[in-house]
């Protein structure tokens, strides 16, 4: 007799094949659920090996729309990242990746759902964390923290024999060990190999991106325009793209073949543990450069100090650690469109060997920067003579303590 319907995160991948065929095991009818966030996958092909596998239906809902809209462009607003480098690729995706798949369960009448993140992760809370949150009273089946399942499959290799045993598949092997993940935007790189984090990834490695030193000799240039902090359009080899996801993969191609987007990083989980992670995130990087550029001339000194303190930092740490649907991420979202308003412009950019290079911004609405203003070579517009009260004003605290450092014989040091 089944146990129920379980609704499982399949990507078509080593784990989650395995773990539909551990599942059908223990019992359950499993509905495969492999959400297009814009990953390059053969969904004809992972249907056909789902159901191969066992699965009872299998769903491929398509996010990509909602995914560059609703998650993508507000991280690009905000210029989020989460410890100076990682532009949270893998993060980003999970908020419409549970709720695709949450709404799946319902469909099915599915009383739990599964997913294959390992007991070490992040995933596990970034997906669980969701599930709860907009289904306060699903089951969550997460077979790498069941002794059962781990203590039968100890390692890849144990799941590759597994696979070879039962004739599932797989594109991973024993000599390319290392576990990804992608979608639209971006692809990672995780364990094998790279859990030695002096070792250098093989070239062969990366997917995505063309090798820097293989790129164009020549810099591609490029347009992107704005409007309140949104990528509405891109200028590229005689082209306008103005539609939110064809942008996107655009921008994705654009960084590709110049070779834009590797990171290789040691990064600290949520759960505490330090991890290797490889990613390749092009289209990002380079839309994410450029709307950083067109504040400089459109955003205000301290609305940007402000958004860039809380809003960029809480933002950031929020989808890294799973906390999209909390009333805490809510509130930050909220305040990115107010933060945006006059980020309105064009940016002119060059993608040339792994490096995004700004030529010029413009802005025809909301330029703030006046070249009168900030001449050296004019007087016209900013009197030198006022900076000496403005200079009067900020010294007066120093002096004090300077003052006080010199009576208490304890002079001031670099």
């Amino acid at each position: 007799m089944s146990k129920g319907k379980v609704c499982l995160a399949y990507s078509g991948g080593l784990d989650t094949s395995i773990i539909l065929a551990w599942l059908l095991e223990q019992g359950y009818e499993v509905v495969a659920c492999l959400v297009d966030a814009g990953q390059l996958e053969d969904f004809d092909a992972a249907r056909e090996k789902a159901l191969k596998i066992g699965a009872c239906a299998f769903e491929c809902p398509d996010v990509k729309k909602e995914f560059v809209e609703k998650i993508c462009f507000p991280a690009i607003q905000a210029n989020c990242q989460y410890e100076d480098r990682y532009l949270l690729g893998t993060s980003l995706a999970r908020p419409v990746i549970a709720k695709a798949q949450i709404d799946v369960a319902d469909k099915h009448g599915c009383f739990a759902v599964a997913h294959g993140c390992t007991g070490k992760g992040n995933d596990q809370v970034r997906f669980e964390l969701a599930y709860y949150a907009l289904k306060p009273d699903v089951q969550v089946i997460a077979p790498w923290r069941d002794p059962a399942f781990f203590e039968r499959f100890a390692g890849r290799n144990d799941l590759l024999n597994y696979a070879a045993e039962k004739g599932i598949p797989v594109a991973q092997t024993k000599a390319k060990p290392w576990s990804t993940d992608e979608n639209l935007a971006h692809i990672s790189y995780e364990a094998g190999i790279l859990e030695d984090p002096d070792t250098t990834p093989p070239k062969d490695m990366w997917k995505l991106t063309v090798d820097p030193t293989d790129a164009p000799d020549t810099p591609e240039e490029f347009k992107v325009h704005f409007e309140k902090g949104i990528p509405t359009k891109l200028e590229v080899q005689g082209k306008e793209i103005t539609d939110s996801v064809e942008l996107f993969l655009a921008a994705n191609e654009l960084a590709k073949r110049n070779g834009v987007g590797r990171v290789d990083i040691l990064e600290n989980r949520f759960i505490g543990i330090k991890s290797r992670g490889c990613y390749e995130t092009p289209g990002l990087t380079i839309l994410r450069a450029a709307h950083i550029d067109i504040e400089g001339l459109t955003l205000d000194k301290e609305l940007r100090a402000l958004r860039d303190q809380f809003v960029t930092i809480s933002f950031s740490r929020q989808l890294y650690n799973g906390m999209y649907f909390t009333p805490e991420c809510e509130f930050i979202r909220s305040t990115i469109p107010a933060s945006q308003k006059t980020v309105n412009g064009v940016v002119r950019l060059a993608a040339y060997k792994g490096n995004v290079i700004v030529l010029g911004r413009s802005s025809e609405t909301e330029n703030l920067y006046d070249a009168t203003e900030s001449s050296m070579d004019e007087l016209t517009g900013f009197s030198p003579e006022a900076t000496s009260g403005f200079i009067t004003i900020q010294s007066i605290r120093l002096k004090k303590y300077g003052e006080a450092a010199k009576t208490n014989n304890k002079p001031l040091e670099l």
